[in-house]
């Protein structure tokens, strides 16, 4: 499925899908990016395990957490494992880059995966964070799902590599995604 304008518009169809083809799939876990936590409730009552990826704390502005600690009990009392750290594709790199200028690898592969769009980035990106935290079982597929800027407008079928294997990584699916970038 494309959509004809990226953003927080598709959230809900994007989710139906996702949900959709990961039980025909029969794949039981879903990563989804959610930085407030709205996109995952989503997810909620679905049959899914559902781990959300959230901003790091300090994203947005230094020492802050951008999902309300009750959202994250909420969240965690439900069953969903939320995950806040580093992102995969930022960290030191961007570090450098704010500090000395030019570009790093991790930006690099960063800005070739949103030659399919931000959200596609944020699920190949959130899946291995998932996949390296812990949070889901090596070896199997899960949905990822991401999007621009807020709630959610692209989901796919990956196969996560952990993070020192990147290139092992196999997007297996898109499953929906926004054809403006």
């Amino acid at each position: 499925m494309y959509w004809d304008k990226k953003g927080i518009q598709n959230t809900d169809a994007t989710v139906e899908l996702a949900v959709k083809r990961a039980k025909e799939l029969g794949i039981k876990h879903v990563v989804v990016a959610s930085n407030t936590g709205e996109t995952a409730k989503k997810f909620l009552g679905h049959g899914l395990e559902i781990v959300c990826v959230t901003h790091h704390v300090g994203f947005s502005e230094p020492g802050i957490d951008e999902m309300p600690a009750e959202t994250r009990q909420e969240l965690q009392e439900k069953g969903v494992k939320v995950l806040t750290t580093t992102h995969l594709m930022a960290g030191l790199d961007r570090a450098l880059r704010f500090k000395f200028g030019g570009v790093y690898p991790a930006e690099i592969i960063a800005n070739t995966l949103r030659i399919f769009g931000q959200g596609v980035k944020v699920c190949v990106e959130v899946a291995i964070m998932a996949l390296d935290a812990g949070l889901i079982p090596y070896g199997q597929e899960v949905v990822a799902v991401g999007g621009t800027g807020r709630g959610a407008d692209a989901a796919a079928v990956i196969l996560p590599a952990h993070s020192h294997s990147f290139f092992d990584t196999r997007i297996k699916e898109i499953i929906c995604m926004p054809r403006e970038k």
